[in-house]
């Protein structure tokens, strides 16, 4: 089987996290910098960003460079976390304990879609 190259891979990526955040391509533009096209060229694949846009557009969607190029599988990043941290700090004990709880439950069930899938 062939490994996707990271041409292959952005355009699915990019369309991924912008669809994930809820934006319409103009917005993802907006605020990125960039004219609406270039964002659906982007998707469609027949244009490559510049490094310089590639790095605006994780800004835009607050995702990595290295997601968007399929060098990582996770969308979430340092930001992601580092907000789940700041929520905590502010959860009662008891709300601390059923978090925890909740996230060794989708950890475990995680777990067990890798070894099935």
């Amino acid at each position: 089987m062939r490994k996707s190259t990271p041409s292959e891979i952005f355009p699915e990526r990019l369309r991924a996290a912008r669809e994930m955040r809820e934006l319409s391509q103009g917005a993802l533009a907006t605020r990125a910098g960039m004219q609406p096209s270039a964002i659906s060229h982007f998707e469609s694949g027949t244009r490559k960003p510049s490094f310089e846009n590639l790095r605006r557009l994780a800004d835009a969607l607050d995702v990595s460079t290295d997601y968007l190029l399929g060098r990582i599988k996770e969308i979430a990043g340092p930001a992601t976390a580092e907000q789940l941290h700041r929520d905590f700090d502010h959860m009662s004990q008891d709300d601390r304990e059923l978090a925890e709880k909740i996230f060794d439950v989708l950890k475990n069930r995680g777990q067990t879609r890798n070894k099935k899938g």
